[in-house]
């Protein structure tokens, strides 16, 4: 694993977090709402047909051959060598433990079998030794499972990449070495996973003694009035109670991270590969990883404690045999404890290394030493790319960018090291000297783009502090320098390669963040690109050729820049098709960010121009962490076999992240190679190594443990349905542009149909005459695979240009599961009568449908990335004079983009509630006001997920559908 770039990250501050995400609660019961009625749809929509080709193992048990994971972000054949400077990674925190286990798994194609006995004829599964789950809040959370703790083993496992949209790299080999557990001498230990000792007491669900039947009663869609909760529910970190015997050490906070940060799609694992086949669940995590956080312990020692043998961190999930000798919760090994381990560093005390902040804390960061760093830190470097091409300066985006640069140079993360620079393009590429001795700013012309060079190598990148006031001159000139009205002739094209070889050689050395904003496809020297989308084919099947890049180019350009510390991030913002399938590559591989805003214009399209200028606040003010790497180890006997997110991965579990940002999201495709039946809990640990943006070391380690049952109701009991979306969603990404748009239809569809029959055969025969039945837990998976069915990425019969379709794609790839449910599936509040008595509105959350609609109210809807206040013509004048400062409603102008924040409670309320949801993303969500009369008012009634469409079911249509499936 040499070869990889170790060094720290900057721009840490644990002090910004963005409020909790809300999750949807299963366990409350709705108001009732009327059933829709419309023609049934024929059985036929969607096929369910079990496909005869040879099973992958990188795709779930319930649908092997509807996912085709990714390609290998590995090195192209040709790509060249890169001789950056490389940590060791074999003696840092994300060392391999052995060689990767092989990765043949066989799965069987054919249909379940009768799994079991109702989950009430369930065997309880045997106790976690010493251990008992205690949900936070008993009432709010439905009652866990009776559950079988279990340990987390070497990261031996054989994770692969999934590059966007490449397929899976699978590895097969041996198992591993020294797989053996090492039996010591010595009390007999108490930890999550242990194999069963006599002498440990049980662990029991703190719900055990309660009546399960509720929560384990099945639900019938068919019969349910409203299937969407009133209130969005958040998920709680799974607890356990530990005791110990004498001369025991244990942990006395066991408690998981904060399930926004690291969760897994089942809340308890199977304990076999044949009963995940059974369930016909996707197994997989979603990692959120440099979130920011309200509460981080920083721990600051001179040596970090680590399994000798799997290199796993000290964890919340350990046992001390005694004082001195430690057991790894992942490999079962015994280690001597450092002794300045014994110190407490807040209590002072000594001999209690069980109650110090890494036993006690699920998520913590450690202050690395030297031997995490062979190159001293890197500075922060900043280098913008900027389009002014024609048709980019039209749009009027350089002064809303030039502006929010003058506004935040001071905010930007870094110390006194930050350099900055500035690159612009046409035809040609232009260079700006900020020397210390010049007045102002000096432009250079390069007009070789077929073999660009840098004219000068010096006063390009300068230093941030001592350039400022040449720096703010150059941002007030720019958009002056170029604009329409210049003199010379109009330049169309845009030399965006060239650009970016130049960025490469000018950061290279160092590393760094580039960032780009691109309006026009590029049209000239190397990259050029030839459009690709035929306009009157949108609304039918896209090719998958147009899906994938269609050249190398900028996957070899990103793999260079990954190698040299570099991540490009992506600002688009087109009217016209860029081709954004093969720009993103740049991102994709190198650990960048993608932003999209269709046809900004700051004159015929001020919304998408507000959404830059206020991303942009925290694009450039947001914490950054240069040259990471991030490792997940698990339980031996669980592998991973596929990745999502942006990132290049060096060896079988080892991502390459030039840069990591609070807003990027990953998952992990898990499989169970061997049984776990001695494991009562498995665990996870995801390390990430980053720099701050104040030349630091760090590495932030999560470490989730999850209990492991043997009865196929205890894991439909126990299902995250957010995450098996979030992963679902990744996975049809891959599935479309491997195969098609059609297929990956087919396989979400099957993705539903599966699970459900194998819970039906869990259930008595009496329960199975007619209706949908699920468990609570997965009461909103039909409703959130319509909406996958009907969203840009997915639909067909809608007209969907290429590049929003293939955006919406890589949305899903990168973005945590929580900021992507509100563009997948969007909040609607009635706004007009919000309680004046609470500081912050909590409206109920309503249905998607018209009859959730009337024309006596104002509708606010949330669909993530855009916000639209629906106003009906017969609402209170109160409300429209108090909120929208008019005297009524004939008087509302349109467009209307901006609500004024008046001096009266009505308008304190709905802004308070607007910003209180505005805090609950990373980007910003403009509000558009909509007149009931409008001709506009389509854009609402379009997003309205459970009501027919020319091209699509209606909710209650789908479920009869889906009712004829399941028998």
């Amino acid at each position: 694993v040499n070869g990889y770039n170790n060094y720290p990250q900057r721009g840490y501050s644990p002090n910004t977090q963005p409020p909790p995400q809300p999750g949807y609660s299963p366990n409350t019961q709705p108001p009732p709402q009327n059933t829709m009625n419309g023609p049934p749809v024929s059985a036929g929509y969607y096929s369910n047909t079990y496909p005869k080709s040879a099973p992958n193992p990188s795709m779930p048990p319930y649908s092997q051959s509807q996912f085709t994971p990714p390609k290998s972000n590995s090195p192209l054949p040709n790509a060249p060598q890169r001789n950056s400077p490389q940590p060791n990674v074999s003696n840092g925190p994300h060392a391999p433990s052995r060689p990767p286990p092989s990765m043949a798994t066989s799965y069987s194609s054919a249909p379940p079998p009768n799994l079991s006995a109702p989950p009430s004829a369930q065997p309880a599964p045997p106790p976690l030794p010493g251990q008992q789950y205690v949900p936070p809040n008993p009432l709010a959370a439905p009652p866990l499972p009776q559950p079988s703790g279990a340990p987390q083993a070497p990261m031996t496992q054989p994770p692969q990449n999934n590059g966007p949209f490449k397929t899976a790299y699978q590895f097969n080999g041996p198992p591993p070495t020294g797989s053996s557990i090492n039996r010591q001498p010595g009390p007999t230990p108490q930890y999550p996973g242990s194999l069963p000792q006599p002498n440990q007491p049980p662990l029991s669900h703190a719900m055990g003694r309660m009546n399960l039947s509720d929560a384990e009663r099945p639900i019938n869609l068919m019969q349910e009035k409203r299937l969407l909760p009133p209130h969005k529910h958040v998920e709680t970190p799974l607890r356990f109670e530990t005791t110990a015997d004498q001369g025991m050490l244990v942990p006395p906070n066991r408690k998981n991270c904060n399930p926004s940060v690291f969760c897994s799609t089942l809340k308890a694992v199977p304990h076999t590969q044949n009963l995940l086949g059974k369930v016909k669940l996707p197994f997989g995590l979603i990692i959120h990883p440099f979130k920011d956080l309200s509460s981080l312990p920083v721990i600051s020692a001179g040596t970090i404690v680590r399994c000798k043998r799997c290199r796993t961190y000290i964890n919340p999930f350990v046992s001390f045999l005694q004082e001195r000798k430690w057991r790894c919760n992942m490999c079962f090994m015994v280690n001597d404890t450092a002794e300045e381990f014994l110190h407490h560093p807040v209590t002072k005390t000594y001999g209690e290394p069980h109650t110090r902040p890494e036993c006690t804390n699920s998520t913590i960061e450690f202050i690395a030493p030297q031997e995490y760093m062979l190159r001293p830190p890197q500075p922060a470097v900043y280098l913008f790319l900027m389009d002014v091409s024609h048709s980019a300066i039209e749009s009027g985006y350089l002064q809303i960018v030039c502006d929010s640069l003058l506004d935040h140079l001071d905010h930007m993360p870094g110390d006194g090291r930050t350099r900055i620079g500035f690159l612009t393009y046409n035809g040609t590429v232009h260079f700006y000297r900020l020397s210390e001795g010049l007045s102002q700013p000096q432009m250079i012309i390069v007009s070789d783009i077929d073999d660009v060079f840098i004219p000068t190598p010096e006063n390009l990148l300068v230093n941030l502090r001592e350039s400022k006031s040449l720096v703010q001159d150059l941002l007030h000139q720019l958009p002056l320098l170029h604009t329409v009205d210049a003199e010379g002739e109009i330049d169309t094209y845009s030399a965006l390669g060239a650009a970016l070889e130049v960025a490469k050689k000018l950061i290279g050395a160092s590393g760094g963040r580039v960032t780009v904003f691109q309006q026009a496809i590029p049209s000239i020297g190397p990259g050029m690109l030839k459009k690709r989308e035929d306009p009157n084919a949108r609304a039918g099947e896209q090719s998958t050729t147009a899906l994938n890049p269609s050249t190398d180019y900028y996957k070899k350009l990103a793999l260079d820049c990954s190698a040299q510390q570099v991540a490009i991030d992506f600002f688009f913002f087109n009217s016209q098709y860029i081709d954004i399938a093969t720009l993103s590559c740049a991102s994709r591989f190198s650990a960048g960010d993608m932003h999209y805003y269709p046809s900004l214009h700051t004159v015929h399209n001020p919304i998408e121009a507000e959404r830059l200028s206020r991303d942009l606040e925290r694009y450039l003010s947001r914490k950054i962490g240069f040259e990471s790497v991030m490792r997940i180890r698990c339980t031996k006997g669980l592998a991973i076999h596929t990745f999502h997110g942006n990132f290049f991965v060096r060896s079988t579990d080892l991502l390459s992240l030039a840069n990591i940002n609070p807003d990027a999201g990953y998952a992990v495709n898990l499989s169970i190679e061997d049984p776990l039946t001695d494991l009562s809990a498995v665990c996870f640990q995801a390390a990430l190594l980053y720099t701050t943006s104040k030349g630091e070391r760090r590495i932030r380690v999560h470490t989730l443990c999850i209990p492991v049952v043997k009865s196929p109701a205890e894991v439909f009991n126990s299902v995250d349905c957010v995450a098996v979306i979030s992963l679902l969603s990744k996975m049809a990404v891959d599935r479309s542009v491997t195969a098609s748009v059609s297929d990956a239809r087919e396989a979400l569809m099957n993705a539903l149909v599966d699970p459900l029959k194998a819970y039906k055969e869990t259930l008595p025969q009496g329960m199975t005459t007619a209706g949908v039945y699920v468990p609570k837990s997965l009461r909103l998976l039909p409703l959130y695979i319509q909406c996958l069915l009907k969203h840009r990425a997915f639909r067909t019969g809608i007209s969907t240009r290429l590049d929003d379709r293939v955006f919406a794609m890589i949305n899903f790839k990168m973005q945590p599961a929580l900021y992507q449910m509100l563009d997948l599936h969007p909040d609607l509040y009635r706004v007009d009568d919000l309680n004046v008595r609470r500081e912050i509105p909590q409206p109920h959350v309503l249905p998607l449908t018209a009859e959730s609609l009337s024309q006596s109210g104002a509708f606010l809807l949330d669909c993530g990335w855009k916000m639209y206040l629906l106003v009906g013509r017969l609402t209170s004048q109160s409300f429209i004079k108090d909120v929208l400062d008019y005297p009524q409603f004939s008087n509302i102008e349109e467009p209307l983009s901006s609500i004024p924040e008046l001096e009266n409670p009505s308008s304190e309320m709905f802004h308070s509630f607007v910003d209180w949801l505005q805090e609950n993303r990373p980007h910003h969500a403009p509000i558009s006001v909509i007149r009931d009369d409008s001709r506009d008012r389509q854009l609402v009634l379009s997003r309205l997920i459970q009501d027919r469409t020319e091209s699509s079911m209606s909710m209650q249509e789908f479920l009869m559908n889906l009712q004829q499936k399941l028998t």
